[in-house]
């Protein structure tokens, strides 16, 4: 999109702190139907941003399976989710969060001093990319491939993963609440013993 400078800079900064508000509503908020639809916000967020950078076919990629398919498949396991165990004890913080907490923020800054040192302009694929584009002896579809995995594999690969764990998370708390569920209905009926 060829927008005025600061048009431009003002959409960078409203989308990036929409960005960044979504995020930590993601991670902080109690209720995961709210953090469901706060995910549904960031990836909407970045798909506008790739519309700025002129990226249409990746923003509409982005919004039909990331917000579109995956996003409503995590809102239909969240509402399918037995949500009266959330709130029962909900603590602020443990022992665990202040070290999960520690090791997240160290491996934040360290990704952030390694992704400001590195010079991506040095790197191979970046330049063999902008070499076979400027052939113009592709089609649309190659240079779209070419794209996804040179100039966009980063961001593509961070949903990717990030939707990952969050997926093998969701089962592991549902697995492990249901488990200690049946585990305490079966001592109650095998032994009488209320915990």
């Amino acid at each position: 999109m060829d927008l005025p400078g600061p048009i431009h800079d003002f959409l960078l900064v409203f989308l990036g702190s929409g960005l960044i508000l979504g995020s930590l509503a993601v991670v902080l908020l109690p209720n995961p139907i709210y953090s469901a639809f706060s995910l549904g916000l960031v990836l909407f967020c970045i798909s506008l941003l790739y519309i700025i950078s002129n990226s249409y076919f990746v923003a509409a990629a982005q919004l039909l399976i990331y917000v579109g398919a995956i996003n409503v498949l995590i809102i239909f396991a969240v509402m399918f989710m037995n949500g009266s165990e959330y709130y029962k004890d909900f603590h602020l913080l443990t022992v665990g969060d202040g070290v999960t907490s520690m090791v997240c923020t160290s491996l934040f800054i360290s990704l952030i001093t390694i992704i400001s040192d590195t010079s991506w302009y040095g790197i191979v694929w970046t330049t063999k990319s902008n070499q076979i584009i400027e052939q113009d002896l592709l089609s649309n579809s190659q240079q779209i491939g070419i794209h996804l995995s040179t100039d966009f594999f980063l961001p593509f690969e961070l949903i990717s993963i990030i939707l990952l764990v969050a997926l093998i998370g969701v089962y592991f708390i549902r697995y492990f609440n249901s488990s200690i569920q049946n585990a305490y209905t079966n001592s109650i009926y095998y032994f009488g013993i209320k915990m």
